[in-house]
């Protein structure tokens, strides 16, 4: 082997070790900053039609299918979503992390959705509302 090819091989040896050790640097979960959630209004030419696709962007925590007390250790900060529509008695849960909540079929008039964020418990983090109107078929509002 060339001393051009060896000093190659080794600082690509070196560049490995130091990508390992980076990626398994991790930051105390306590010393994270917060989970933050912005939900913006539907929008407007899907909820003209009667669909209803609302926007919102999650920071500090990644959506993972995890959980238990353990997965609260994990960083960085892992968790889920908690939806509620209308303040109905059921909600469900979103680990798919699409930025987007996408509503089909709802009958005409006011509702409200509460996007809830969740530790990998449950546990709430905070959370957002967004009211809405979903017009009647053929109108124009």
């Amino acid at each position: 082997m060339s001393k051009l090819m060896k000093s190659l091989a080794f600082v690509g040896a070196v560049l490995l070790s130091i990508g390992a050790q980076a990626q398994s640097t991790v930051v105390d979960v306590d010393n994270e900053p917060p989970p933050a959630l912005t939900v913006w209004p539907p929008v407007p030419g899907p909820l003209s039609q009667g669909v209803v696709f609302i926007p919102y962007k999650l920071e500090n925590l990644r959506i993972v299918p995890v959980g238990g007390a353990s997965a609260r250790s994990i960083s960085p900060r892992v968790g889920h979503l908690h939806l509620t529509l209308d303040d109905l008695p059921w909600q469900w849960a979103d680990y798919g992390n699409s930025n987007t909540v996408i509503l089909v079929g709802l009958p005409h008039g006011q509702h409200k959705l509460r996007i809830e964020v969740e530790d990998p418990e449950g546990h709430p983090y905070t959370s957002k509302t967004v009211a809405f109107v979903v017009p009647e078929a053929g109108s124009s509002r």
